[in-house]
């Protein structure tokens, strides 16, 4: 990111040379006045961010912190793993012979 060049002050303390046909002082003068109110928003609007961007980074941390906490702290579930027998699958496989090939079957 670029840094600033002019702060709002520096804007409303800058002088300029007067010459026979320069630019009308008023107009100037208003049209600076608001490019202060710019700066100034500018800022404002950078520090909120800035606060919020740190705000955010914290709650990430916690969030972060407290999953990995949860996490190892979690009892794992035990896996059951049941053995089908040869019986089991054969009565598996009878089935689906008859719900795919049944009505071939009884006709």
């Amino acid at each position: 990111m670029t840094s600033i060049i002019y702060s709002p002050k520096d804007i409303f303390e800058q002088e300029f040379k007067t010459s026979m046909r320069g630019f009308d002082k008023k107009e100037v003068d208003e049209f600076l006045d608001n490019v202060i109110k710019d700066y100034e928003n500018y800022i404002a609007q950078i520090e909120a961010l800035k606060a919020e961007n740190e705000r955010l980074r914290k709650e990430g941390n916690q969030s972060r912190q407290s999953f990995n906490e949860d996490r190892h702290s979690s009892v794992q579930p035990t896996r059951v793993t049941q053995t089908a027998t040869n019986f089991d699958i054969l009565k598996r496989i009878s089935r689906l012979e008859k719900e795919v090939f049944g009505k071939q079957i009884t006709e």
